[in-house]
């Protein structure tokens, strides 16, 4: 029994915010999901540091015939990886009946404002891949907002990504059940589909506190992001009690669970476990950086603490308000520049593969054995 499994207890799954061939070679995975990690979430970073800054994917690259697009060999080496992690976490879904188990992979960064592109290679991933316990990720862009929707309704496990406002997550959660509701009325079971809306917390808090520093105000420092999202998650108790909601629950509908992204500290004035000690509760996920994971476990507090102090923290978020932090702004700023950023990521992380295809030596064919005379 770790920690892990405390926190699923309490109504809240623990998934790894990572992934790499080796982890998924060397049995590093299957150790973590032993130790009670149940989903895995992917994003561009995470792939331009696996195949461009490691040594793991090589031999395939040497493998892949020359001449073929770029894309198309980022996808051959990605795709197995998504396959392979939801082999192994087949089981988990399999135990929690489709409630848990998935593995994300998102769309191309650069769709993020393009809906019909989006609702199009959702669908291809998700047929390409051909595992019922595959999540794509699509941002809570404007444009990606009718996408979800639409993914949804078409039958497409979705990962909302790039949350950071209250208002945008309220959109999210309708887009989910219009989805749904668009599902059953097409004839389809919407008990075969499941999603998370993931609100990242941590860029919250360092993009206020630094608007916090300028105005000599560092005395509200370190608490927006955890009061934000405990005001989204009020939202979603409201959502899942709702008379809209039952009746999709009466036809075996799953809750859109929050997941608490960006979750790893990164000011070191604060307790290294912040994210993940404050923000568990029941039907909610909690992805991880391999650091955070580690922390976790060693030292982190499991108890429920998603729904304590809710009033203190709409409380706080007034005297933000009050102290002239406008955190629409600085949440709609944060959306631009996660879009912004996995698209760098993903021109960088084709950019390496042309590098590398270049730059390592084709495999070369076994030569034949001689026959003896």
């Amino acid at each position: 029994m770790t920690r892990l499994h405390e926190v699923n207890q309490l109504g809240q799954s623990i998934w790894y915010d990572n992934i790499r061939r080796a982890l998924l070679e060397q049995g590093d995975l299957q150790a973590l999901i032993e130790q009670g990690v149940t989903g895995v979430t992917s994003n561009p970073t995470i792939f331009e540091k696996a195949i461009v800054g490691s040594s793991d994917y090589d031999a395939d690259l040497r493998r892949i015939p020359a001449g073929q697009p770029v894309g198309a060999v980022y996808e051959a080496l990605v795709l197995d990886d998504i396959r392979h992690t939801a082999d192994l976490l087949r089981p988990v879904y399999t135990r929690t009946d489709g409630a848990d188990g998935y593995v994300s992979l998102e769309v191309s960064p650069a769709l993020a404002h393009n809906t019909a592109g989006t609702i199009a290679e959702a669908q291809r991933l998700f047929a390409a891949l051909d595992r019922p316990n595959v999540m794509i990720k699509i941002p809570a862009t404007p444009a990606g907002i009718p996408a979800i929707t639409a993914t949804i309704a078409a039958g497409i496990n979705v990962n909302v990504t790039l949350i950071f406002a209250v208002k945008q997550y309220q959109a999210v959660l309708e887009a989910y059940m219009r989805g749904l509701e668009l599902l059953i009325e097409q004839g389809g079971d919407p008990a075969r589909v499941a999603s998370v809306a993931s609100f990242f917390v941590s860029r919250v808090d360092s993009s206020v506190d630094q608007a916090l520093t300028q105005r000599g105000r560092t005395d509200l420092a370190g608490m927006a992001g955890i009061a934000n999202a405990k005001v989204a998650y009020a939202h979603f108790r409201e959502s899942v009690n709702s008379p809209r909601r039952q009746v999709l629950a009466a036809r075996g509908a799953r809750v859109q669970r929050p997941l608490w992204a960006s979750t790893g500290v990164k000011n070191p004035d604060y307790s290294d476990t912040l994210y993940v000690d404050n923000l568990i509760g029941p039907d909610t996920v909690n992805t991880m950086p391999p650091a955070a994971l580690d922390l976790f476990l060693d030292h982190g507090s499991v108890a429920a603490t998603l729904e304590q102090h809710l009033d203190e923290a709409r409380a706080h978020l007034d005297r933000l308000a009050d102290a002239g932090i406008d955190l629409e702004a600085i949440t709609d700023t944060l959306l631009d520049e996660g879009v912004a950023a996995f698209a760098q990521s993903f021109e960088s992380l084709m950019a390496g593969i042309a590098t590398k295809r270049r730059q390592l030596p084709a495999e070369q064919p076994e030569p034949l054995e001689e026959m003896p005379a």
